[in-house]
């Protein structure tokens, strides 16, 4: 009697830590930066023209994290309520999701996390600062419900062209970015997707783009935007861009990577002290 109750106990038990990794949900991808992440295709002075390329349109296995922390059906802007001091319009984000459903089906469903903000420093990103805070709050609130983070795509650095010593700081503060939002997600294999600058605001353009092409970190991959074309502005992608970008980022996605972990609850352990004393109580139940 007692090897079957091991046996049953240990399916017992089994079953028990396989739930708490069950809901793999969606597979979820952060997007931050400044204003070409956030998207501004078709925006001319301060204001969205409306269109949305079909790469970009909505799609049913779509969702997108929404200001106040709820799922709901991606749709362009994507960062309309999260960069909302100006004007956003298309980015890469709707043009890499549809790209990438279409290269594999099986994903599922794709949950986009809008977190950039357009003018921000990469200074203004590093751990403790407003945006890094917003950016890991965000990430863990969307793995709350089921989901994995499956990789960061990033586009940042055109306000970093501004001033020589932030251009020849940029790799130094980049890397120690990308290993604080890797730990702080417990996730240190997470993969990165950055893109390389096609613009910036300054004379460094070409010396913070160096930083992003020399910088090599696990996992890290790199998208040159240069050649993309610009807006009238000189500084934003057109709807054309971000739609080939998007879809440049989805060819980037390493699909042979392993699943991170799953979900805010698969963080933490089982309680194993607990399926312990279940396990001896239907023992000792059974016994006598």
């Amino acid at each position: 009697m007692l090897p079957s109750l091991f046996v049953y106990a240990y399916l017992s038990i089994s079953s028990a830590i396989t739930l708490v990794n069950a809901d793999a949900g969606k597979a979820i991808f952060l997007l931050a930066g400044q204003s070409n992440m956030a998207g501004r295709g078709g925006v001319v002075n301060d204001k969205w023209d409306g269109y949305v390329p079909p790469q970009s349109s909505p799609n049913p296995a779509i969702l997108r994290l929404s200001a106040d922390l709820n799922w709901q059906p991606a749709t362009e802007p994507l960062h309309r309520d999260i960069d909302y001091f100006r004007a956003c319009g298309v980015g890469p984000g709707m043009a890499f999701a549809n790209s990438l459903l279409r290269q594999d089906s099986s994903i599922g469903t794709v949950g986009l996390v809008p977190c950039a903000v357009g003018g921000t420093n990469i200074s203004e990103w590093a751990r403790g600062g407003q945006l890094y805070n917003q950016l890991i709050r965000r990430a863990e609130a969307a793995v709350a419900g089921g989901g994995a983070i499956k990789g960061l795509l990033w586009y940042q650095g055109e306000s970093d062209t501004v001033n020589r010593e932030d251009a020849e700081l940029y790799q130094r503060r980049l890397e120690r970015f990308f290993d604080h939002v890797r730990h702080d997600l417990v996730l240190p294999a997470l993969p990165i997707i950055q893109v390389a600058l096609a613009s910036g605001a300054g004379p460094y353009i070409e010396r913070v783009r160096e930083a992003q092409l020399g910088t090599w970190l696990v996992n890290l991959r790199t998208v040159d935007a240069m050649g993309l074309r610009l807006e009238p502005d000189r500084l934003h992608l057109t709807t054309t861009s971000q739609v080939t970008l998007g879809e440049m980022l989805a060819q980037a996605f390493p699909r042979d990577h392993p699943s991170p972990i799953i979900s805010q609850a698969s963080r933490t352990p089982p309680n194993f002290i607990y399926i312990y004393f279940c396990f001896l109580f239907f023992i000792y139940s059974n016994l006598f």
